[in-house]
């Protein structure tokens, strides 16, 4: 027997776990098991997990949702609750045809509690303050869209109200028929009637799609499948400004049009984006039906944003995969393929327990079928692509989950290793019943499966009264999925060996195809499963942590080298980033204080950062690694302010010739705070480029604009400083010193002193705003300012989404810590280095 003692994240408690001697070996090189979170509800129908694009996950269990953060299973929650609503008013039958065949679903459903049936998150960008809505279909058939409680400092999440409410048919207003004059004018209706008007407004699943842009308007499409076989489609638009101080704006919503795909109840929808040609991009919708159809419709991109009146031609049949037959299809999963950006993978779970994949050539209209895969005993519930299609992950009412690699156009099952934590707050795997759904994270380097509780195996003092299912976390990024980089190097294993080496390899590829996604500039930044993994590393493999990192950069960055050893490629980094696009400097900062300087809070970065700067890059005070990575975050930080000033004057001295220009329009950006912008440059005189120098000469010697303000508090001058804050002058006492000065935040954006309204907050940095900064600013490859780029700039210098100019995150408004709120990384270092607990792995 051997026993092997292995250090992993967790509680407070111990715990022991018997394993075999293979998951004790990839154990060595992997992350710590994700601890598991435990739900209060069981969820009934396939897909009840969802995860967003900014970091929240949703589980539909039983009549309410659960969300909440992935890194947090403990955390606070959010919570919608489902309650009964008054049935659709269509007309009346009479008393005699309630027992007619096509009536007796209706007349026999006394269910009082309905139960959430669907979900789906919206893009990132829909919701006022930038994030994400969820849309919820109960087994009422009713539809809602919710939003965050970003501004009502509440639990349970806020009914999106809108012109033209997705579920106005059956208006939310609880009144009884004995209450609504309008029954007396309802007709009387046959059953065949009254039966067909159930099933067109009677809802089953809904998909958001992706966002959809133009010179017009940024729209994302809901579509809603009903019992009818049609599907309803609804344009939300993002709106023209975001707000955290509630619903100031108001949120259109109009309807396209319906569907008509399929002659049985709609099942399951997705969606599917291609920016092949950035001139024609094109929309996919993906269907299924419980007749066993799938079809493939090719959307008309331009109509779904901008047609006014109801088109029954917006959508066209590309292709119809799957006839009719008697195996319903349970749940769809599309992807765009890696290699090919115009292919799409298609799965295809049925009720049989089998899927079928497809590779769909859009292009050419091509579809090839790859396989089908008895994969399970009952109704696949679950498939989730990951890697760009080169891994995919099915699970079912059987409980099982399983983990597929395509390679050769066929699927090869690779072993799935279930987190082993056997304290108080997991639960064995053989207690749970059944698996109802699966997510991918952000990154691609974990997935989350929900699962039942078997009750009748759980304490019913304890357990059973309170648990019904549990989220499990399992780690995905050791799969050696043939992820080939643009120019592969070995990453270093020093004094590792055998399968530990291959894993770390495997790790470290993966790790860097992660990040490599984010350069796409419309991928919000989520970087919370590759955070925490490489946190984790950090721990036991500081050395293989920031080799890692370095061939990241040398491998992503433009005009580095990989073979420069790693202390050269250092020193390069901080006097090489003119060349280096927006999105890539901000990967760094965030790379930087969330993994190398994870130790270290805000404030004492800031401190830091200025004392290297002061004394020319040393610090005595620190780590000799610590102070290089500070001065790489400093001049990655400076980098971003020098282009943030840079565009702001040259958008001051090209507006003045634009016509029509209006100050703070709805959707246009202006620059403010050139003063505070101008006395920046002076402090910092030595450091700043010639280039930036001389634009700022231009225009303040045209106009130069009052740099005098004022305290929110006392009404004292504040002096320009530092762009991080102000201190007021204060009241002078007798003794002549200023004994009441106040510290006030400057805005990050325009560095003006910031008023006392809410404001926008970087989890990250810590920065606060209350001006947003311009869209190109975040598209910018180069610090180059000429002329060409700032006049075609300019033409669409709106105000983005509300992002930090220094970390590109979402910004958000600041939130008790008994609130969900998302976050797109681990924040927190001390509970993996420091609140550490013992395994013990032990194999015959």
């Amino acid at each position: 027997m051997v026993i092997g003692f292995i250090l992993s994240s967790g509680g407070e408690e111990g715990r022991a776990t018997l394993t075999s001697d293979k998951h004790m070996a990839s154990s060595s090189s992997s992350p710590a098991p994700l601890q598991t979170t435990m739900l209060l509800g069981s969820p009934s129908f396939p897909n009840a997990i969802a995860w967003s694009q900014d970091n929240l996950l949703a589980v539909a269990t039983a009549h309410f949702v659960t969300i909440l953060r992935p890194d947090m299973p403990h955390g606070p929650r959010g919570i919608i609750k489902i309650s009964p609503i008054e049935p659709f008013l269509f007309g009346f039958v009479e008393r005699k045809d309630l027992i007619s065949g096509c009536l007796l679903p209706i007349s026999l459903y006394r269910d009082d509690k309905p139960v959430v049936q669907s979900i789906s998150w919206s893009p990132l960008g829909i919701s006022l303050n930038s994030g994400c809505l969820l849309a919820v279909c109960t087994s009422e058939g009713h539809v809602k869209v919710y939003r965050p409680p970003f501004c009502d400092f509440c639990s349970e999440w806020i009914e999106r109200n809108a012109s033209d409410e997705i579920d106005s048919v059956a208006k939310p207003k609880k009144k009884s028929l004995k209450t609504v004059p309008e029954n007396d004018m309802l007709p009387v209706i046959s059953a065949d009637q009254y039966a067909t008007r159930s099933a067109v407004l009677s809802s089953i699943v809904v998909s958001w799609s992706p966002l959809l842009h133009d010179i017009h308007a940024t729209v994302s499409l809901l579509a809603v499948g009903g019992k009818s076989g049609k599907i309803s489609l609804w344009r939300f638009y993002a709106p023209d400004c975001y707000t955290i101080e509630g619903g100031k704006i108001p949120s259109a919503v109009k309807f396209v049009g319906f569907l008509e795909a399929h002659n049985s109840w709609v099942t399951t929808i997705s969606w599917l984006s291609f920016s092949v040609n950035s001139s024609n991009p094109q929309i996919l919708l993906v269907t299924g039906s419980s007749d066993g159809s799938v079809k493939v419709w090719l959307g008309d991109y331009h109509k779904l944003i901008k047609s006014t009146e109801v088109d029954q031609n917006v959508f066209i049949l590309l292709k119809e995969v799957i006839t009719v037959n008697v195996v319903p299809v349970s749940v769809l999963s599309v992807t765009v393929h890696v290699q090919c950006s115009s292919k799409m993978l298609l799965a295809i779970g049925k009720g049989s327990g089998s899927f079928e994949i497809w590779l769909c050539d859009i292009s050419s209209k091509e579809f090839n079928k790859l396989g089908s895969y008895d994969a399970h005993d009952y109704i696949v519930t679950g498939l989730a692509w990951a890697f760009g299609g080169r891994c995919l992950y099915s699970c079912s009412q059987d409980n099982l989950v399983r983990s597929w690699i395509l390679r050769d156009r066929c699927l090869d099952e690779v072993p799935v290793h279930m987190p082993h934590n056997n304290n108080s707050s997991s639960a064995s795997d053989d207690v749970y019943d059944s698996c109802l759904g699966a997510a991918v994270s952000p990154g691609n380097l974990v997935v989350a499966t929900v699962h039942c509780f078997d009750v009748e195996k759980l304490n019913r003092m304890y357990e059973g009264r309170v648990l019904r299912a549990a989220i499990e976390y399992h780690w995905i990024g050791g799969l050696h999925v043939d992820i080939c980089l643009n120019r592969p190097v070995p990453f270093y294993t020093e004094e590792l060996s055998g399968l530990a080496e291959k894993d770390l390899t495997n790790w470290g590829s993966n790790i860097i195809w992660s990040l490599n996604q984010y350069q796409c500039l419309d991928r919000p930044l989520v970087l919370l499963d590759i955070i925490l993994a490489l946190l984790d590393f950090k721990v036991s493999m500081p050395r293989y942590v920031e080799h890692l990192l370095i061939k990241w950069i040398s491998l992503s960055f433009p005009g580095f080298h990989t073979d420069l050893p790693n202390e050269k490629t250092l020193l390069q980094v901080s006097s090489s980033l003119s060349g280096v696009p927006s999105r890539m400097l901000h990967l760094l900062n965030i790379i930087c204080r969330r993994v190398m300087l994870a130790q270290l809070d805000a404030d004492e970065i800031t401190r830091i950062s200025s004392e290297v700067q002061n004394t020319k890059g040393e610090c005595c005070s620190m780590d000799e690694q610590v102070t290089k990575w500070i001065a790489i975050l400093g001049s990655s930080e400076r980098e971003l302010r020098e282009r943030l000033v840079g565009f702001s004057f040259c958008a001051s001295q090209t507006s003045k010739s634009r016509p029509g220009a209006t100050p703070f329009q709805t959707g246009h950006w202006y620059p403010v705070g050139l003063a505070q912008m101008e006395q920046w440059i002076a402090l910092n005189n030595d450091h700043v480029r010639g280039e930036l120098k001389s634009i700022a000469s231009e225009v303040t010697n045209e106009k130069r604009c009052s740099a005098v303000e004022s305290c929110s508090y006392c009404s004292a001058s504040v002096p320009f400083e530092s762009p991080e804050f102000g201190l007021c002058q204060g009241k002078t006492s007798g003794s002549g010193s200023n004994d009441k000065r106040h510290k006030l935040s400057r805005c990050a954006v325009s560095m003006q002193v910031c008023p006392s309204i809410p404001l926008w907050f970087c989890v990250c940095c810590h920065r606060v705003a209350f001006r947003l900064a311009p869209d190109p600013l975040f598209r910018m490859s180069s610090s180059q300012f000429d002329s060409d780029f700032v006049t075609k700039s300019l033409s669409r210098a709106v105000s983005s989404k509300p992002l930090c100019p220094y970390c590109g995150i979402l910004l958000q408004r600041r939130q008790p810590d008994f609130l969900v709120s998302p976050l797109p990384f681990y924040s927190s270092y001390n509970n993996i280095k420091h609140n550490k607990q013992w395994n013990i792995y032990i194999a015959n």
